[in-house]
């Protein structure tokens, strides 16, 4: 995981994201036949990056599923895919010298999805994404400066969603992955709960032989 820290020192310099909180008052547009199952969030070597305010697992765990379900829950196609995610190491920016020193908060996720129907995953490697922080008349000058704590992984776990539809919009066009252009639109029938899912979101072995959905 030390393999991390020249990452988010990288991702420092990065442009800013697009903000995933604003992206969220569009109406939300079919991913294929995507439902979402399950969103499995784990942290289980995080990595804090250099100069980074603390924030622990757990509340990363939190903040990463609270972005998934706002972002997420708005698709109703008719075949349940899960989301694993994993979180493996943030910067959040501490107040700097605006104009001169503004760091940037960062996040780095792998994700991975799993179609319940068929019981597999969809990708075998997880998919690694770093976001940072939406620019903005408050980070101008470094989120550091104006915004909390709490705010700052708040935004991070937004635009990491909005990061993750765009991953998965681009697999579904190029791999098929959801369904046709149409597949999105909902039948008659209402779609069966997904079974139960468990396990971390870069393991191989889980989650375990996911149920079947609709």
């Amino acid at each position: 995981m030390l393999r991390l820290i020249p990452v988010l020192v990288l991702a420092l310099g990065l442009s800013a994201c697009a903000n995933g909180q604003t992206d969220l008052q569009k109406p939300a547009e079919p991913i294929g036949d995507f439902k979402l199952g399950h969103a499995i969030v784990v942290a289980p070597n995080i990595v804090e990056g250099p100069v980074s305010r603390n924030a622990t697992a757990e509340e990363w765990i939190a903040s990463v599923d609270t972005a998934l379900e706002e972002r997420f829950r708005r698709q109703d196609g008719d075949k349940f895919y899960h989301l694993g995610v994993s979180v493996e190491g943030f910067v959040l920016a501490q107040p700097g010298i605006p104009l001169v020193f503004s760091p940037k908060s960062a996040l780095i996720v792998r994700v991975t999805a799993w179609d319940d129907a068929a019981q597999k995953k969809l990708n075998d490697t997880p998919e690694e994404i770093t976001v940072l922080e939406s620019f903005s008349a408050e980070t101008v000058v470094g989120s550091g400066v104006t915004q909390s704590r709490e705010q700052q992984m708040r935004n991070l776990s937004a635009n990491m969603a909005l990061q993750i539809e765009k991953w998965m919009r681009r697999m579904q066009k190029n791999e098929g992955w959801f369904g046709g252009p149409d597949a999105g639109k909902r039948s008659s029938e209402e779609a069966s709960e997904p079974a139960e899912v468990a396990g971390s979101a870069d393991s191989p072995q889980a989650p375990a032989a996911p149920g079947r959905g609709a």
